[in-house]
């Protein structure tokens, strides 16, 4: 059996303080910054060696550890000739007798730059679910693929999954580069395969290096015998690529583990800061209830702090005395996330038996657990190919989007934002094991019932009786639904009286659905989350289908805050019959207007998720009139319309 170079020893990734001084070392050691990794793959691409390559060419394998690693090689390894390395991180009995990795097996290892964590994760289809559990925390990936036999399916399936996973640094490490006579256009050719498909993925800037983990080539020292690769080896790329700014510092989320209550002097709130920072004074809301407050003191063991930031463990005291619980989230009164009931997720099943929409499950995002079900399942990702397919339900392994529905109302961003707040997973109610994780998308989290099927899939449209032209004879008019939508205070409901009347003088036949009215009535089971307002919008647009479909001209009057949820009741009417009117009345003028005194409510944490305060409105990208009615008056908005509607050919006449 051939021989290794001795580990002990120093080299450039190893400190000489840990045997001249072992408290500086320490001391400097637990300022230096974390990298968390994992290899993946298909079987047998050398993951488990490159591993015990990286932590025996940089010295960090104990004499006692490589002397064990060297008497298995010769009963269980499968390297020939050499010290079969792979069995530092096959730790399993059924690892070492099939050369296999089964499941996730961490390693830790430090140069003087950083410090790692290894996640080895398995490379058999029916191990995804293990390889998704070892990728969810880490910043970087590195993908093997065996010169000989290239890009194969499990790349394809575990590059998926690296991007699904919101993993920002890819390494694709072609291994194995010694069986193909060290070849520059066999990785040539690789690369450009692997480039071809993670375009369409979207993965950006991925480092290819071509190396053998068996021989050490590339791995911690560049290789003579690969000079025609002129990028860094891999311990050098992994030492120096830049993870400061992965770390979301911008949005603070606190996510609240444990109330702290020693006496009744004391009320403090435990968590571990998800991302963003916080300090004493800080104006925020307690999600989902809304009310605010602001930040006494950041309580450590050692005295208060001035600052805390995001993967910190801190306990907050607030200034009021606000109800706060587990599973609560704090965040600032500026920066509040999505709360509701209701998302759309990419999940990875990970259970034998299958996911089923409608099965109750329990939902963990964050600290908070709440009951919760899959509503539909929109389509399976077939991840060879990138194609979705429509399914009933989710196998072990599979992955697939879905719309997800909770009991408790929770607070979360789009993955692709925020990891901490952005996955959750899915709990089996009578087993209590984790059977699904999930990425919530940032996507119109609030669409609700906009795309789901009819529970009976056997109806379909009644025939047309009377054809629209013989409406549009009988009324003198083509039908079109005009939606006037601002902030509250704007004038929608002035504007849309004002506009019925001046229509209806004209002898048109319209209806008019205000938010108000429709909260009397078809609507009244509806809050004014942003989920709820979508819902509202749906039906209030199922209405206006069906009035333009008996050649009426509709008036919608809602505030509508969402941009993605607008274009839905555009393409729910169609493009053709739909005229958006905004009213961009500023704030201020809205606030001086509000005679019921709701944004002053909403200013104290009394209405959450109010648009203008603490939520969003999305201002309209293309509308087909822009009325400030702070400066224009009622009157002369309606003209403007109305010229529209006669312009267009809706109705008949002239302009105002």
């Amino acid at each position: 059996m051939a021989d290794l170079p001795a580990s002990a020893g120093a080299s450039e990734y190893t400190d000489d303080l840990i045997a001249t001084d072992i408290d500086s070392y320490l001391a400097g050691h637990e300022k230096k910054e974390l990298l968390r990794f994992l290899t993946c793959g298909s079987v047998d691409d050398g993951k488990s060696t490159l591993i015990g390559r990286l932590l025996h060419d940089t010295k960090m394998i104990y004499e006692d550890q490589l002397a064990a690693v060297e008497a298995d090689s010769a009963v269980a390894g499968s390297a020939g000739e050499h010290v079969d390395l792979a069995l530092l991180m096959d730790g399993l009995k059924a690892e070492r007798e099939q050369g296999i990795t089964i499941d996730v097996a961490y390693r830790y290892f430090s140069t003087t730059r950083r410090k790692y964590i290894i996640a080895d994760t398995p490379g058999h289809e029916q191990y995804t679910r293990n390889m998704v559990t070892g990728a969810s925390t880490c910043d970087l990936a590195v993908l093997l693929v065996d010169a000989r036999h290239g890009v194969q399916v499990q790349t394809r399936r575990h590059s998926y999954l690296v991007n699904l996973l919101g993993i920002r640094h890819v390494v694709v490490a072609v291994n194995k580069m010694d069986l193909v006579g060290w070849s520059r256009e066999r990785f040539e050719e690789i690369r450009d395969d692997f480039l071809g498909f993670a375009g369409g993925l979207g993965i950006a800037d991925p480092y290819l290096i071509p190396m053998s983990a068996l021989e050490g080539d590339n791995v911690v020292d560049r290789s003579e015998r690969l000079a025609w690769f002129t990028g860094s080896p891999l311990m050098e790329y992994l030492d120096t690529v830049e993870i400061g700014m992965d770390r979301n510092m911008a949005n603070l989320r606190f996510p609240v583990q444990y109330v702290i209550r020693p006496d009744v002097n004391f009320r403090g709130y435990a968590g571990t800061i998800a991302s963003g920072v916080v300090h004493p004074g800080d104006a925020v809301e307690i999600l989902p209830s809304g009310k605010r407050t602001h930040v006494e003191r950041i309580v450590a063991f050692d005295g208060d702090l001035d600052v805390a930031y995001a993967e910190m463990a801190a306990v907050l005291t607030l200034r009021d005395e606000v109800d706060v619980s587990r599973g609560d989230m704090i965040v600032p009164v500026d920066d509040v996330p999505t709360t509701g009931q209701n998302f759309q997720a990419m999940l990875v099943w990970m259970s034998a038996d299958p996911m089923l929409p409608g099965k109750p499950y329990l939902i963990r995002q964050a600290t908070k657990t709440t009951p919760g079900r899959v509503e539909a399942l929109q389509c399976r990702v077939d991840v060879n190919t990138l194609d979705e397919h429509a399914a009933g339900s989710l196998d072990l392994n599979e992955i697939g989007r879905v719309s997800v529905s909770v009991e408790q109302e929770i607070a979360w961003d789009a993955y692709t934002q925020n990891r901490e707040t952005g996955a959750f997973i899915v709990i089996d109610r009578m087993s209590n094991a984790t059977v699904g994780a999930g990425m919530i998308l940032d996507a119109p989290p609030d669409t609700g019932y906009w795309n789901r099927r009819p529970a009976a899939e056997e109806l379909v449209r009644p025939g047309v009786e009377i054809r629209s032209e013989e409406r549009a004879l009988r009324y003198g008019q083509e039908p079109v639904t005009v939606l006037i939508t601002g902030l509250s205070g704007a004038g929608k409901t002035s504007v849309a009286q004002a506009l019925e009347r001046r229509l209806f003088e004209r002898g048109r036949a319209t209806l008019r659905l205000d938010g108000q009215n429709l909260r009397l009535g078809i609507s009244k089971d509806l809050g004014f989350s942003s989920q709820e307002r979508s819902e509202a919008l749906r039906r209030a647009s199922e209405v206006a289908r069906l009035a333009n479909d008996s050649g009426l001209i509709c008036i919608l009057a809602l505030v509508a805050p969402k941009e993605p949820v607008r274009e839905l009741a555009r393409d729910l009417l169609g493009a053709d019959r739909f005229v958006e009117v905004y009213l961009s009345t500023p704030i201020e003028v809205c606030r001086e207007r509000d005679e019921k005194g709701l944004y002053a409510a909403a200013d104290r944490g009394e209405i959450p998720q109010f648009p203008g305060v603490s939520s969003t409105y999305d201002v309209p990208d293309s509308p087909d009139l822009d009325c400030d009615t702070s400066v224009v008056s009622v009157d002369a908005c309606v003209d403007r319309i109305v010229t529209i509607l006669v312009e267009r050919g809706f109705v008949p006449g002239e302009a105002p």
